[in-house]
């Protein structure tokens, strides 16, 4: 049953007696909780924010609404880790309810300064008659890890020329100055990004917009993230309101990148190429990326989309976010590949390795099973039509990747993959590759897959919700033959 507004928009300390035990007795009993992936204790979770690097920790909040699987009062949860591997779940970072942040503390990003963890987050606020009006707050992390609001907002203001639908500051250094872009709707609902600086992090000035060369492409820009690498000038955002067209955009939402030229801070021109998407698959949203300090980008995205129902719903509780993602760009294309901490978990195992070759066949081994696990497989020598791999299946599930080698496109179906999803996403996704060896590194835990195509030349993210019995993992090649090698860990 849907909750009410005034129930959806509750903190904790409201919940009814004994409504959170009912949660977590639900969730104890579900079958989908993940093994290795940063997941809420109660409730929903979706965007990632404040991901940084502080203190000999990387910490990583979400969006976090306690009490049930709808959007409502959103918190800061926070979680943290030293390898970016095995998180440690801290508690409330940003709790709502003040005057600026009175119906939730929305999306933003982190950085340090004098010593100190600085969140910039939108505060949302509704009035009398549900209007938003959003703030852009400030609150402060000290070494013993307390986390402190500014009273004050640091942008009290949504500039003139633009709705109230302005959120999801993303900052960064550059010398001794701080800029911020920020997702923005213009007033006639086009979306867009706007730049702010500041020298303290508590005075801004908004600058503009940043003139890209897409001044009609989607009704809002959300979670903006501007950064550098490899001398060039990236993007990253999400568009609501852009059509699907052929295998682009199939998801109601997307999440995608520009890159050009660094940006001029000064006419805040970005010269750019086109838009890719950044993932191929149904449920990834809403990424943040932080620089390590060994200088590495790492970017991890929400394993979901809004506005959709999944099937845990029903067991109290939404959404996760996916592993941590490492970013460079190859051939005017940026590339994610798992971070090579991710090793960790394969513990001391030496996994199971094996090599074989496939003509018009399906075949599954003994030792290539399992609920969570890391798989890769390299497809060589095939001139069969279709070559792929079925994953978490049995005789009535399974999760289908494959590359047709005529088509030239790789496909993940999840039509059959289990419990069903929403209808709006469907169930098939495909993109163009053109390919003569096919590598699959992919990680599978009790209710996701991420597969990494070709050293991360494509990845497509997705939930998936099969019984605890589908656990058979099925090679094949049709139409022809194929030399497999493959190697898999448990987790």
């Amino acid at each position: 049953m849907k909750m009410t507004r005034e129930q959806r928009y509750r903190r904790i300390e409201q919940a009814e007696p004994g409504e959170i035990g009912k949660l977590e007795a639900l969730i104890s009993a579900c079958p989908w909780r993940q093994h290795y992936h940063i997941q809420p204790i109660t409730g929903l979770l979706n965007d990632p924010n404040g991901f940084s690097y502080y203190q000999g920790y990387y910490h990583l909040f979400y969006q976090w609404f306690p009490l049930g699987t709808e959007h409502g009062m959103k918190y800061w949860y926070h979680t943290r880790s030293t390898d970016l591997v095995h998180w440690e779940e801290v508690g409330i970072g940003i709790q709502p309810g003040d005057t600026y942040d009175s119906h939730g503390a929305y999306s933003g990003s982190a950085i340090e300064k004098d010593g100190q963890l600085h969140l910039l987050y939108t505060g949302n606020t509704r009035d009398e008659d549900w209007i938003r009006h959003p703030y852009q707050c400030l609150a402060i992390m000290d070494e013993s890890g307390s986390i402190t609001k500014v009273h004050q907002p640091v942008i009290t203001e949504v500039p003139s020329g633009y709705t109230e639908h302005f959120r999801d500051p993303k900052v960064w250094q550059q010398g001794d100055t701080y800029y911020c872009v920020i997702g923005a709707q213009r007033v006639d609902e086009t979306g867009c990004t706007v730049l702010y600086r500041s020298s303290d992090l508590k005075n801004w000035t908004f600058l503009g917009e940043i003139h890209t060369g897409l001044p009609n492409f989607g009704y809002m820009w959300e979670c903006p993230d501007y950064l550098e690498m490899q001398g060039q000038g990236v993007l990253i955002f999400s568009p609501q309101g852009i059509e699907s067209h052929e295998d682009e955009y199939q998801n109601i939402f997307q999440s995608g990148y520009l890159i050009g030229e660094p940006l001029d801070l000064q006419t805040r021109q970005f010269e750019h190429g086109s838009f890719h998407e950044m993932d191929r698959g149904f449920d990834f949203y809403a990424p943040q990326t932080m620089q390590a300090s060994d200088g590495r980008r790492i970017l991890v995205g929400w394993m979901g989309l809004p506005d959709l129902e999944y099937p845990t719903d029903k067991s109290g509780w939404a959404h996760c976010l996916t592993i941590p993602r490492q970013l460079s760009l190859r051939e005017g294309k940026l590339i994610q590949q798992p971070v090579s901490e991710m090793v960790k978990l394969r513990g001391d195992s030496e996994g199971n390795h094996m090599e074989f070759t496939m003509n018009h066949e399906t075949r599954s081994f003994a030792d290539f099973a399992g609920l969570a696990y890391e798989l890769e497989c390299e497809i060589r020598d095939f001139d069969a039509e279709v070559v792929g791999i079925e994953l978490r299946a049995s005789l009535e599930e399974k999760t289908v990747l494959q590359y047709d080698r005529l088509a030239q496109k790789v496909t993940l179906d999840r039509s059959q993959s289990g419990a069903t999803l929403a209808d709006q996403n469907g169930n098939v996704r495909r993109c163009a590759l053109n390919a003569d060896v096919l590598k699959f590194h992919i990680f599978v835990d009790s209710s996701s897959v991420e597969i990494f195509v070709n050293d991360g030349e494509e990845v497509f993210t997705s939930r998936i919700f099969p019984s605890k019995d589908s656990t058979e993992i099925r090679f094949f090649a049709l139409g022809g033959k194929g030399g497999f090698k493959a190697s898999k860990w448990d987790y």
